[in-house]
């Protein structure tokens, strides 16, 4: 989307989510969708998505709400869906195997193509396909074509973890560690800390009741 720097951020975060409906949709035979219809699929208000999709210019028609098929051609296009993307796994515990397993779904580009581990016990099997390297190799088996990984270990080595990969093309780390990593600024995280998400979740269902 380099060519889309002024959208928010909260709206280019909003956009797989739309995609991802949108081909349940298609899937179904829905040729066409409401901003109603999607608000109440994607739990975000109408209002919300039409200023969310108006960024984009005109995507649907007054009265006639918005054509399944051509959304998804351009959404699929905006998010780059039709180049595959692969990315690396570093850390094989409990969740990094199911991270493999799972490899994000047979209708998303995005692949995990390597995994990185220091247990000698898993270091040159494959698990879901995916082959495991030793933590070692990490900077000389990551090329040019990858420039996203997963980082899954143990918080104590997060850091370590970031600091090896600022030594690699990686330009983006999907961080499922509790701790904070410094990096150089050419390197963006998005942390997914699943205890902080269960913890918000437990508030808001004591505090804002549906």
């Amino acid at each position: 989307m380099d060519e889309q720097q002024n959208i928010p951020r909260a709206t280019a975060k909003r956009l797989p989510l739309y995609y991802r409906y949108l081909e349940h949709l298609y899937a179904s035979g829905k040729t066409k969708v409401s901003s109603t219809e999607l608000s109440n699929a994607v739990k975000v208000d109408s209002a919300t998505i039409r200023r969310d999709f108006s960024y984009f210019g005109a995507l649907g028609r007054k009265g006639y709400g918005y054509d399944v098929q051509r959304l998804i051609a351009f959404f699929r296009k905006t998010l780059d869906q039709d180049e595959a993307t692969p990315v690396v796994l570093v850390g094989v515990g409990n969740l990094g195997k199911a991270l493999l397993h799972y490899n994000f779904g047979e209708n998303n580009n995005t692949r995990i193509v390597k995994a990185f581990d220091n247990n000698e016990a898993i270091v040159g099997k494959e698990i879901g396909g995916v082959p495991v390297m030793h933590m070692d190799d990490l900077i000389k088996e990551i090329n040019e074509s990858i420039w996203a990984a997963i980082v899954a270990v143990p918080s104590t080595a997060a850091q370590e973890v970031a600091d090896r990969i600022t030594d690699t093309p990686i330009e983006g780390i999907l961080n499922f560690t509790p701790s904070r990593m410094t990096v150089p600024e050419h390197i963006r995280v998005h942390h997914i800390d699943l205890s902080v998400e269960l913890q918000s979740l437990i508030y808001f269902l004591k505090h804002y009741p549906l």
